[in-house]
Parts: structure tokens; sequence; C-alpha cells
């Protein structure tokens, strides 16, 4: 299969590296989530600046500067999808950032994962495109290298109820099939999200340090699909509260 034919050749020719260039004062650590209002309302919370854009050919992202409890950190809003969201992280990094804290929904395979629990993955199965020109071919890709047991600390801490396990990343979001979900779940995994194993590829590739986590949003392990909290505007001030533990962990790296 043509997804077999990894390239660990770091030069490409559209590189990164010659299209976007350092950014003076660039903060270190990285914040990032997918659902738009979670991150309007995290940039407002800690009064980020623009400081830097990504410009995709159908959108422009925002990045900005903020600072929580002393610690400076770049906040930007991921691309939902694989590729998408690893050329935006891409440019961050190029931007001058060595670590990056992502965060997002994700559907549950285990109806009795509680809505908006926080998940941690430390596997993901690779379904999806992206991460095969980032590390050799494999079905599984290990995530969370680092920072479990500083994040579980900090999840202690604020007394949240969490679940270590695998994830499954696939490109189709649309052909989550009863069938695929059966056997994902036989395969171990807990959830289903759109980017997880690409980052931790493109981690390992950069040698930069990501930590991702889930919160859980709509439930597969039913006879139809429950939606739950997966919409932006649900469970708003939880997801609040969420976002706040990613800065807890900034604030540690």
């Amino acid at each position: 299969m043509i997804l077999e034919e990894f390239d660990c050749n770091k030069k490409a020719i559209v590189d990164v590296y010659d299209l976007v260039k350092p950014i003076e004062s660039f903060p270190k650590i990285a914040v990032s989530c997918f659902s738009r209002v979670t991150f309007e309302r995290l940039v407002n919370e800690l009064n980020g600046k623009v400081i830097a854009k990504s410009n995709l050919a159908n959108m422009e992202i925002p990045i900005f500067k903020a600072i929580y409890n002393g610690v400076e950190v770049a906040l930007f809003m991921s691309y939902v999808g694989a590729a998408g969201c690893v050329a935006v992280i891409e440019e961050v990094f190029a931007m001058g950032a060595d670590k990056l804290i992502l965060f997002g929904t994700c559907g549950v395979l285990d109806a009795s994962i509680e809505d908006c629990s926080i998940i941690i993955p430390n596997k993901a199965v690779r379904d999806e495109g992206t991460s095969f020109h980032y590390a050799k071919p494999s079905d599984e890709i290990e995530v969370n290298k680092k920072y479990i047991d500083e994040f579980v600390d900090i999840l202690k801490e604020f007394e949240c109820h969490y679940t270590i396990g695998k994830v499954w990343t696939t490109d189709g979001i649309y052909r989550e099939t009863r069938g695929k979900v059966n056997s994902r779940k036989q395969a171990g995994c807990l959830c289903v999200d759109m980017e997880c194993s690409a980052v931790a590829a493109l981690a390992e590739f950069r040698e930069k340090e990501v930590f991702q986590f889930f919160y859980a949003a709509d439930n597969l392990d039913n006879e139809t699909w429950d939606a739950r909290s997966l919409g932006n505007e649900s469970n708003v001030l939880e997801k609040d509260r969420i976002a706040m533990l990613a800065m807890e962990l900034a604030k540690k790296l």
C-alpha cells in the first residue's frame, strides 16, 4: 500500500521551516482546542493578544499570546481533521513553540464514560492518513509519552473523573459504522477522535513535546447515536473548567 512508503527525510520540497520563520519572543508553550466557543471564552478570560496568524487557503487562524499565573502561552484554535490540524501545528512549532497541550471532544465507545469526563489517551489506532507521513507504518502509535502523571495530579486536585486508554483516530467522520465501532471496542479503544494519532506522529517526528487529552462528548455505544454535549453551546461552564485544566498543566511544563 502507498501509505507504507514512509520517508524519514525531514527536508521536504515545500518545507514549513522555509515558509514560516521564527517569531521573536514567541511562547515556548502552546495550548489549543477545537471548540470555537471554548476557545473564544478562554482567550477573553486571559486577555489574549494576537501575535501571529496561520494562513490557510480557506481560513485565517489567529495565534494569541496570553499569561496564565505568570507563564506565557500561545493560544490557537486547532483545525478539525488530522491533515489540517497537523499543518497548523507545524507552523506553530516553526514560529517558536516547543511544547503543546491539545484538548477537544471525543466520541465514547463505552457508555459508562460520563459526559464531559476526561480521557487521557496512551495509544492511538492510526485509521487516518497523515500520521503515515511522519512515522513508520503501524496499526497503533504511543501517545503522551510524558506528563500523564503530572496531569493526573491536576485532575485529582480538582476532583475530576478521568479514564486512561486507547483512542481510535479516523478520517471518516461519517463512516463510523457499527461494525467498525465493535471492532475498535474489541481492540481496546475507549473513544474515537480525528487527530490524535497524527499529532502524536508529528510530535515524534519533530521531537516536540505534545500532551493530548479529551473530554467525553457523543456516545456511540448505543443502538442510536447520542450527541450528549457535543455541540459548542452545551455545558459551556464545564468546558471552561476543562480549558483551565489545560492551563494548569501549561503552568507545570
